[in-house]
């Protein structure tokens, strides 16, 4: 008799995963390798250090083996490490935390790519610059809509005009 494969998901610091909560009591009544599991995440989530990473473990409760899956952070997170700050604003429209410039944007949107629904990356630019103007940070000095706004009307073409995949 063949048992479902059991997934545990998880919130975990890139490359800080650890044994305790909440991965070790979810993968506990599994019976896998926690210290195998543990080690394997943090191998694979070392170029998200410092960044909160969503984790899918999936066990196969047979022979106890598993597969681990790594999301990509959230957006806010990606920009937040960009402007190097810890949070965004608690008022955005009054209070500004920082600045991005339009290759900044660009680089979250690439790391972003796969989870955004936005096939270029002028459309890209436009959906992560939302989440900017709700966070309080601005791009090249300008607010989120203005910015929005001016790529519309195609002042930043020139720069938006490369692709968002590879």
């Amino acid at each position: 008799m063949s048992e479902q494969p059991i997934i545990v998901e998880a919130m975990v610091e890139g490359a800080k995963a650890s044994g305790g909560p909440p991965i070790g009591p979810a993968l506990g009544p599994t019976g896998v390798n926690i210290f195998q599991v543990v080690t394997k995440i943090n191998e694979i989530t070392q170029p998200f250090a410092g960044l909160k990473v969503p984790v899918k473990i999936i066990v196969n409760p047979n022979d106890k083996s598993f597969e681990i899956e790594v999301g990509t952070p959230p957006t806010s997170a990606l920009i937040l490490k960009e402007v190097g700050a810890s949070k965004g604003s608690g008022t955005p429209n009054t209070t500004i935390i920082g600045n991005l410039t339009v290759d900044q944007l660009k680089s979250i949107a690439k790391g972003k790519a796969s989870d955004l629904s936005a096939l270029t990356m002028k459309a890209a630019v436009l959906t992560i610059s939302g989440t900017c103007g709700q966070m309080g940070v601005n791009i090249e000095s300008k607010t989120a809509k203005q910015f929005q706004n001016e790529v519309r009307e195609g002042l930043w073409d020139a720069q938006l005009d490369e692709a968002l995949r590879e």
